[in-house]
């Protein structure tokens, strides 16, 4: 069997694991941005926060996977909690990054104006700081998910769902006529949705960007 053909015999398992692994990936990537946005939010007008939040997020990318979703096992079982809480953390790193990054380049100037217009400090950040940094911030998202992407495929070794299914099972049968096809085959699958996720997040840029921002 070559892998072309997994795909032409079995479109509807490869269309599954498809939809499985982009929807592991978003899940950890949702909590990871609430997470890693908030730390940002929290730390950018402190230099020593900002460094800190900076290194431990950089710190928890430096982890093996094996490492991190064995961590993961007997805390929440075999299954998709724990993945996702692993590639959340995972996520950590571009999002603090980028969302500290972000507001600190917001221009003082701005700021100043609105805070003279009696904005609050709340207000401003929500209403002016956040959204000017939010092209920053969707980078940081992005890269993110192309780092979960192929990192998610690991998580098949704690019961995850998505394409690390067909990986796991090529690597068990390693000695087979059919193991390189099915590793293939789950590369290319893994390939297609970082690219459609990419392209998701082109086109949620073009729309809540403002054309000057772009």
């Amino acid at each position: 069997m070559g892998f072309l053909e997994y795909f032409i015999d079995n479109p509807g398992r490869a269309l599954e694991l498809s939809i499985e692994h982009a929807t592991l990936v978003l899940a950890g990537l949702a909590l990871g941005g609430v997470v890693g946005i908030l730390i940002g939010m929290l730390a950018y007008t402190r230099p020593v926060a900002s460094s800190i939040s900076t290194a431990a997020a950089a710190t928890i990318l430096t982890i093996p996977s094996f490492a991190l979703f064995g961590l993961m096992l007997p805390l929440f079982g075999l299954g998709n909690s724990g993945p996702i809480v692993a590639l959340a953390a995972y996520a950590l790193l571009p999002i603090v990054r980028n969302t500290v990054t972000g507001l600190q380049e917001v221009d003082p100037a701005v700021v100043e104006s609105a805070r003279g217009m009696g904005m609050s400090r709340r207000q401003v950040l929500w209403r002016v700081e956040l959204p000017l940094a939010w092209p920053v911030i969707l980078a940081g998202l992005r890269v993110a998910t192309m780092v979960l992407t192929s990192i998610a495929a690991i998580a098949a070794y704690i019961g995850a769902m998505g394409w690390g299914q067909e990986v796991t099972r090529a690597l068990q049968n390693i000695g087979s006529v059919w193991a390189l096809d099915v590793a293939l085959a789950a590369t290319v699958g893994i390939v297609v949705v970082a690219l459609v996720l990419d392209l998701l997040w082109t086109l949620l840029r073009r729309f809540t960007t403002p054309r000057g921002m772009r």
